[in-house]
């Protein structure tokens, strides 16, 4: 595609962006800040983006982005009990940390069940019931998401870096789906990341040396 074409299709699919695609970019937006500053506001925010982006999911039959947002809802719930808690001196129990070699492990291990399950699951949808889906690049988008909101409900730095990777793939997969608005989205999201990243190895360095 060249750079006149690509343009012509970013305006064309930008002047439909719907209400909702907006609020629910700009809530993910705001929830992304959130979770950067360690703020518990993270998770209702987040709920408003993925509540929006399950029924927009399915609408373009993105079946694995609309089974990724499912999961963000169920895991924002957790993360927001996770996070509340608190200890008899009404201080967080939950505080950003490295994971271990053990827990890298595990972390790998979730990630591949993940992609295997969607990429199949996919591959076998995409004839009848989800046309648009791209199966190794749904899966991939899905799985670094399973996993990034997995580790940040429990506060672990390596959320950012799985969370790096699935603004990476989502991208170009929604901008080919014409979802141009959700595609710049994903576009703050990173740099965003990458950021929230900075700042939970800062914290957690300053955490390990005051232990």
């Amino acid at each position: 595609m060249s750079i006149p074409e690509f343009w012509s299709q970013f305006v064309a699919d930008l002047s439909q962006t719907s209400l909702l695609e907006f609020v629910a970019v700009i809530s993910g937006i705001a929830s992304v800040w959130f979770s950067r500053i360690e703020n518990i506001w993270v998770y209702p925010t987040g709920l408003a983006n993925t509540i929006i982006y399950i029924y927009l999911s399915f609408k373009s039959s993105l079946i694995g982005e609309a089974s990724v947002n499912f999961y963000y809802t169920v895991m924002s719930i957790y993360g927001w009990v996770l996070w509340a808690r608190k200890n008899e001196q009404q201080q967080h129990i939950l505080q950003v940390t490295w994971s271990s070699r053990k827990e890298w492990v595990q972390e790998a291990a979730f990630f591949g069940f993940f992609y295997i399950g969607v990429f199949f699951a996919l591959t076998n949808l995409k004839k009848g019931f989800a046309p648009m889906a791209i199966p190794w690049a749904d899966a991939f988008a899905s799985a670094t998401a399973y996993t990034g909101m997995w580790l940040m409900a429990k506060k672990k730095v390596e959320s950012w870096y799985w969370w790096i990777a699935t603004n990476i793939a989502s991208i170009p997969l929604y901008f080919v789906k014409h979802y141009a608005f959700t595609s710049v989205y994903y576009l703050v999201l990173l740099v965003m990341a990458v950021s929230g990243l900075l700042e939970w190895s800062r914290r957690a360095k300053k955490l390990k040396y005051a232990a």
